[in-house]
């Protein structure tokens, strides 16, 4: 049997999960050079939120983030984390943006795009599809991995079919909220394994304390590759730690072939890391231990800091608990989405409303009543008719795929950014969110001309003879 390959997270969704994705590029450069000698199968560095956080909170442009990492590792394949058509965003996007995010980002160094759709609708992976296999790049297609009564090892498998049909280089069963027990993903690696012929990889959080199981009894049942965190930024809502899966795998037919003495590097570098995140207040202890409830909420590990965050904005952080609970209900009424990205946020939000509101749906966010009409796609079930009448009244639901209904767009926001724009990814800073990307841009604007002035001053500057 070929080696396991490892996908280190600790880039992107290891610290999404415990500290809400703010990690900064100056605190990731000083150990690309460390990370790109260990061999890893690819090191997810991008996409999922990081895009946001970079223009949001951090001040960084992303583009420029993922080309400083290509260049400090240009022995690793990178990986980013994107969401079919809603690319990086929150919403749909008409195909042209999906299709020129995807060009854009190989461009700028991306060599695998791991796709997902929030609904497991492959209709909203097909335009990503197509754009990917024509850049060439490595195209991984994910199972949004969730329990419910529809959701089980035949619906995986059918789906998995799909997906390769429609052109995966591979596939990745994204257990996004640490769902998977060990013996459920033994059945259903070995149910992939004997369906589909390209390779399986496993992705699952640790919130429920399960995943080093997981990964063990996936690997067993077949699975080709495996994602891990470096272990200073694993556990609790991240990953398994990579030195503990590396060890573990030492020596048998599964051995990943990686040495623990270059990983150490790493990992002492990022001890560091976590230690100053714990201490400026960024890491909150809830998101570090296990919580088995996720198997109850099924809450994903970078959902949980952001409700957490929310709930502390409205001062309301003692009713935790209470929006936990109120998640899988929300859930249900909306036809089971998996909760990934935009669900997650949508379900959660909901669910907070529902708390802090004293009266369930009395107030109904515009992304809900978005999902309940079909503008993301067709859930897992169909939702009640009733459910409808009162979330989105007489409005006409959506059935057929959602960007079909989209005009391109690209020239258009193009012509709507043309003042800030000083690069051509840019236009796709500004499609996926708008006023955000725009403030991000006259701040860098501003810092520009704050320089250029200081430059002119010491040009100008008099010197004594």
């Amino acid at each position: 049997m070929a080696k396991i390959g490892i996908t280190e997270t600790v880039l992107r969704d290891a610290h999404q999960s415990l500290f809400a994705t703010r990690m900064t590029m100056d605190d990731m450069l000083p150990i690309l050079g460390e990370m790109d000698k260990v061999g890893y199968h690819s090191v997810e560095a991008w996409g999922g939120a990081t895009f946001d956080a970079c223009i949001r909170f951090l001040d960084e442009d992303p583009w420029d983030r993922l080309r400083t990492i290509k260049k400090h590792m240009p022995n690793t394949p990178i990986q980013m984390l994107y969401r079919g058509q809603n690319c990086l965003g929150y919403r749909h996007y008409a195909d042209d943006v999906v299709e020129y995010f995807v060009e854009k980002s190989v461009a700028n160094g991306i060599d695998v795009i791991r796709i997902f759709d929030a609904l497991n609708d492959i209709r909203n992976l097909q335009a990503s599809i197509r754009a990917t296999k024509r850049q060439n790049a490595h195209l991984q297609a994910c199972i949004s991995y969730t329990t419910s009564p529809v959701h089980n090892i035949p619906y995986f498998v059918q789906y998995a079919k799909e997906l390769e049909n429609e052109g995966a280089d591979s596939i990745c069963i994204k257990d996004m909220a640490g769902l998977l027990t060990p013996y459920t993903v033994y059945d259903l690696v070995k149910a992939l394994k004997e369906n589909v012929k390209i390779p399986i990889q496993l992705h699952s959080h640790y919130t429920s304390g399960l995943a080093s199981m997981v990964l063990l009894k996936g690997i067993e049942a077949g699975a080709d590759v495996i994602d891990t965190a470096i272990s200073p930024l694993a556990l609790g809502t991240s990953h398994a730690p990579t030195e503990s899966m590396v060890a573990a795998l030492a020596g048998t037919e599964y051995d990943t072939g990686l040495d623990l003495n270059q990983l150490n590097k790493v990992r002492e570098y990022f001890a560091k890391i976590r230690t100053k995140y714990i201490e400026n207040g960024m890491i909150s202890p809830k998101v570090l231990g296990v919580d088995a409830n996720t198997l109850l909420y099924q809450v994903p590990g970078g959902m949980i800091s952001n409700l957490i965050s929310q709930l502390k904005q409205a001062g309301k952080e003692d009713k935790f608990e209470e929006v936990l609970q109120e998640i899988p209900r929300v859930r249900k009424d909306a036809g089971y989405p998996p909760l990934v990205t935009p669900t997650s946020q949508i379900v959660g939000t909901q669910a907070v409303f529902n708390v802090i509101g004293g009266e369930r749906y009395k107030m109904v966010t515009k992304e809900f009543k978005g999902l309940v009409r079909g503008e993301y796609g067709r859930t897992p079930v169909e939702i009640e008719p009733d459910f409808v009448k009162k979330i989105i009244g007489d409005d006409e639901r959506i059935t057929c795929r959602p960007a079909d209904l989209i005009e391109p767009e690209l020239d258009k926001l193009r012509a709507e950014c043309a003042d800030y724009m000083q690069q051509e990814e840019d236009v796709l800073t500004y499609a996926q969110f708008g006023q955000v990307a725009v403030k991000f841009f006259e701040n860098r604007r501003n810092k520009q001309l704050h320089i250029d002035g200081e430059h002119v001053d010491t040009q100008n500057k008099v010197h004594p003879l």
